[in-house]
Order: C-alpha cells, then structure tokens, then sequence
C-alpha cells in the first residue's frame, strides 16, 4: 500500500518529488517503456523499495506525474487566465496553450496519457483527481454561463479531449488535429 502523499514528513516528500522528477525526465526522454522502476531510483538517488512505498506501480507513479503537471498547469492558468470576448473564445485558448505544452513534450504526454488511462485501480485516484482540475479549469474559462450547463461542457470537452490525446498518442493523428478538433467541438458546444 503507498503512502497517501498528504501524510508525507518534509524528507519523505522531498524523495518523493525527486521520483516524479526523475520519471518526467526519463518519460521526456523516451516515452513511457523508457520509464523503468530501477532508472527511475537510480536518477532519483532512492533506492528501489521506496518508489514502491509511494507508488505501487510505474503506472501510478505516471498517473501521479500528471497530477502534478495538472496541478502546476491549474496554478500558470490561475496567474493568467485565457484571453477571448466569448466563452468559447477562452475555451479555445485555454486548449491551445495547454496543447501546446503537451506537444513540446510529446514523449512525456504519450507516457502519462498511457499510463493515466491504465485500469490499474492504484491509478483511479489520480484519474479522479486529474478530472476533476480539468473540469474545474473548464468550466472557469467559460466564465459567466449558466453553472449546470457549464459543467456538462467540462465533461464533455474533457472527454473530446482525452479521446482525441489517444488517438494522437497511438499515431493515429498528429497535434494539429487535436487542436482543430477542439477548437471544433468546443464552438459547437458554446456558439
């Protein structure tokens, strides 16, 4: 069982971030089969059985890089929230810069998008987690709409989204796609 990471002292916490640090760096590197348990301890300068004291698996351990990269995301967003006239001109925005982003790092995003939709149960929280932040920044970029439908949007933009970070990430289309069939749905849903 991992240590919930709100229970962490300060040291326990520092090796845990140098874990997400050091499987970023190795995803970034070579995708996620570059991503190897032992590399990952060997960079982190931890040894192997305390990975598994906060992860249970290399797929918890990506799906909890994506929590943070999501939580760092949500912060940059809060500093400078998308610019447009229109709901669906900051949605669109709000998608391309954080498309932008995942593209830099292509090998990192096919990483944590195949390990966030890995059926591991360990991996559940953090696909929670990861929702509902996508949601909530959703849903805040449109601004002043009526609350519930709002959140129908989120979701559905949400779930446009990660199906279409699938296909991307199985080469089934490139970023340019993505992009314009966000910016598609997302007027169609908000125009």
């Amino acid at each position: 069982m991992a240590i919930p990471s709100e229970t962490l002292t300060p040291n326990q916490a520092a090796r845990r971030s140098r874990v997400i640090d050091a499987a970023m760096a190795l995803a970034a590197e070579g995708g996620y089969d570059a991503v190897q348990m032992r590399d990952v301890a060997a960079r982190a300068q931890v040894a192997l059985g305390t990975i598994y004291r906060y992860f249970s698996s290399k797929d918890h351990l990506l799906a909890a890089c994506q929590v943070e990269l999501w939580q760092s995301q949500v912060e940059r967003l809060a500093q400078r929230p998308s610019d447009g006239d229109t709901p669906a001109d900051r949605v669109v925005n709000l998608l391309s810069r954080v498309m932008r982003g995942a593209s830099s790092e292509p090998e990192r995003t096919a990483a944590l998008i195949t390990a966030s939709s890995a059926p591991d149960p360990a991996v559940r929280e953090c696909q929670l987690e990861i929702m509902a932040m996508i949601d909530s920044v959703l849903a805040d970029t449109m601004g002043d709409i009526d609350p519930v439908r709002r959140a129908r949007i989120a979701i559905t933009l949400r779930q446009l989204w990660f199906s279409w970070l699938l296909n991307w990430v199985n080469g089934w289309n490139d970023a340019a796609t993505v992009n314009q069939q966000l910016e598609s749905a997302t007027r169609l849903l908000l125009d």
